[in-house]
């Protein structure tokens, strides 16, 4: 894997010398944009709308339009910010973890050592570690000065890059124009709920079913082609009961309390069996359900057909 930005961590007079790499990655399934009407695929150019030419990649400068004029910024000109020079990961402050807005995370890096003793880096992932806080720092990359936090994750260090406090809107817009009256019977009905579906959290045990179901139709569409048939591939679609849509609160709470203390025990670790931990997904269909699938509906088809010429011999010897 090659490193996204090389540069150190500034801790007081102390220098540590790291590597950043991305600590995520995409697992969606890479689709591309093609004409409904023959399949080609379309592409997007980069247009001159002056001189109509394409142009490269290495030819493309930014602008800032204030309505009156066009300022070009070269390349260059961005190199020149003092903060964009700056190959330092500079520790402001240490704080207790949960004085973080989860709100203000962006993107994590994994940075690793860069340096032939890494004492340095140790002394402070073992600082972070025994202390149980975040250091916030300020850094730049890719054109922007940024803020962020660095925490430990297994034997690394983490950074993980954070909104700056004016990029957060204030929740007020979303509140509810009037508060509604919770009894506390209602109150106490939802914490057991909150109860019964409690449990440690596991990320392995759930899964992307969007992308799962996804791989499965275009496994089918492979070994199909225009004659899929969706419905024999992934089921009929599931109609909702009418009447759920008109409980009230206390109703729902009730049937939903009742629903988790019959399923008790079928889901993982006794969890309601309904929950993404208690099932675990195949990552990929062969195609071979939907040819069951097909199979099923063609001899109920035939046999349907068959019963219905029977039927109709007898009636045409009754009518004789």
């Amino acid at each position: 894997m090659r490193a996204i930005w090389t540069g150190s961590i500034a801790f007081g007079l102390v220098n540590v010398p790291v590597k950043a790499y991305g600590a995520t990655e995409d697992h969606d399934i890479s689709l591309h944009q093609v004409h409904s009407a023959d399949g080609g695929r379309i592409k997007y150019e980069r247009r001159c709308e002056i001189c109509g030419k394409k142009i490269k990649y290495k030819d493309i400068d930014k602008a800032y339009d204030d309505g009156e004029r066009t300022v070009v910024l070269t390349d260059e000109d961005m190199d020149a910010l003092p903060a964009e020079r700056s190959r330092e990961i500079e520790v402001v402050q240490f704080i207790p973890a949960d004085q973080l807005d989860p709100l203000m995370l962006e993107k994590s890096y994994y940075l690793q050592p860069d340096s032939k003793s890494p004492k340095a880096y140790e002394l402070l992932r073992r600082t972070l570690e025994d202390t149980d806080k975040l250091a916030v720092v300020r850094f730049a990359l890719r054109q922007k000065t940024r803020l962020g936090v660095l925490r430990v994750r297994s034997k690394a260090m983490v950074l993980q890059s954070i909104m700056w406090a004016d990029e957060l809107r204030d929740a007020e817009f979303a509140e509810p124009e009037k508060t509604a009256r919770i009894s506390a019977q209602e109150l106490k009905m939802s914490a057991t709920l909150v109860e019964s579906y409690s449990g440690d959290f596991t990320p392995e045990d759930f899964s992307d079913d969007y992308q799962i179901q996804l791989q499965q139709l275009i496994d089918a569409k492979i070994e199909q082609g225009e004659d899929l048939d969706t419905e024999a591939t992934f089921g009929a679609a599931s109609s909702e009961d009418g009447e759920e849509g008109v409980l009230d609160l206390m109703e729902a709470l009730k049937r939903s309390i009742a629903g988790t203390g019959k399923s008790a025990g079928k889901g993982s670790a006794g969890k309601p069996s309904g929950r993404a931990s208690g099932t675990k997904t195949p990552k990929k269909s062969t195609g071979s359900s939907s040819k069951a699938g097909k199979s099923g509906t063609a001899k109920k088809k035939k046999a349907s057909s068959s019963a219905s010429k029977k039927k109709a011999s007898s009636d045409s010897e009754k009518s004789a």
